[in-house]
């Protein structure tokens, strides 16, 4: 699979110029995808659909999507899967005689998570939403149009109000994701909970081992201050005195220290 930087020329400039008073920065892929990370379909199809959801765990890694620094998100990637076109026509169109519903028009976005008690999170900060139906079958970046700012210990999310083949099957029981479902409601595909909006909560109870979801984020964090220039103190100028003597006024000359 290829990998492809997808977004505006402007997204494009603000992702490669950066500033120069950035040259302390550090690039980090949130919850980087391994060769091995493969969407499943064609062989079986299973899509993330109407939802909200992070990978809450690998192997013995937990946090990995969890944000390390402050600084801002200005890019994701997807690996997508394949499906065919009868795959394809069942989440787009859905089947009436089964009771599947129509998803429509595959697509995904970025969402920022601000984690709360007893598994809830908050939307903090969204990307717009991107279709992905001509990128089937590839692992695409999508540049940000506009970055988003994202603080240590938020949660880096993927959101779709449709539906999209990013679901890879087949690992083990210590691999697993948080989908933004209540308890009680776990076996509920059709029930739509995608969080599309700023400062909505949901809980993210239900969890659904041996999958990975094909998704990873851009970090650029923010500059870190030189402590060679930011420990020394700033240089203080003495103001002019003046000394009166005996037969009149002699002024006296202040210095400044360097």
């Amino acid at each position: 699979m290829r990998l492809k930087l997808l977004g505006t020329s402007g997204a494009l400039v603000a992702f490669l110029l950066l500033p120069a008073a950035a040259a302390s920065a550090d690039t980090v892929e949130i919850g980087k995808i391994e060769a091995t990370v493969k969407a499943s379909c064609p062989a079986t199809c299973n899509a993330f659909a109407r939802a909200t959801g992070y990978q809450a765990k690998v192997g013995t890694k937990r946090g990995l999507m969890t944000v390390p620094q402050d600084g801002r998100i200005v890019a994701f990637t997807v690996g997508l899967g394949k499906p065919g076109p009868k795959q394809v026509a069942f989440f787009t169109d859905g089947d009436p005689a089964k009771g599947s519903p129509a998803y429509g028009v595959p697509e995904v976005q970025l969402s920022i998570l601000d984690p709360k008690r007893k598994l809830r999170a908050r939307v903090v900060a969204q990307s717009s939403p991107f279709p992905v139906a001509r990128y089937f079958g590839q692992t695409v970046q999508i540049a940000l149009g506009r970055s988003l700012h994202v603080k240590k210990g938020q949660i880096v999310a993927i959101t779709t109000k449709t539906w999209a083949p990013i679901l890879g099957l087949g690992f083990g029981s210590d691999t697993s994701w948080r989908a933004s479902r209540e308890r009680g409601t776990c076996t509920d595909n059709a029930q739509e909970v995608a969080q599309t909006e700023l400062t909505q909560l949901a809980q993210y109870y239900c969890l659904y081992r041996t999958v990975r979801l094909a998704y990873s984020a851009t970090l650029v964090t923010d500059p870190v201050p030189n402590p060679e220039t930011s420990s020394k103190t700033p240089a203080t100028t003495k103001k002019p005195t003046t000394k009166t003597g005996a037969t009149g006024t002699t002024g006296a000359t202040g210095t400044t220290k360097k």
